[in-house]
């Protein structure tokens, strides 16, 4: 089982679809929340922290699928419990 943390930008336009529920029952990835920020009636992007865990093979097809929709992903190795990075 392998971990990975990411820090996805979330547009707007993309606020009412179930994007984090499609990435766990399409790529049977274990995903932990452990942050989120959405601000309404602006034009800046969500965010959400998450830890995903499965096979490296689950976690880069949801990484592929999640950059196929235009959405940032930025994340680093949890190897260490080392902090996010942008």
């Amino acid at each position: 089982m392998n971990q990975l943390r990411v820090r996805l930008y979330i547009p707007q336009s993309y606020w009412q679809e179930p994007i984090i529920s499609r990435i766990i029952s399409c790529f049977q990835v274990t995903v932990n929340i452990t942050g989120a920020e959405l601000e309404k009636n602006t034009n800046i992007p969500g965010r959400f922290d998450l830890e995903l865990r499965g096979s490296m093979s689950q976690i880069s097809d949801c990484l592929n699928y999640l950059e196929s929709l235009n959405i940032k992903v930025f994340g680093k190795a949890n190897a260490d419990g080392d902090s996010w990075y942008c």
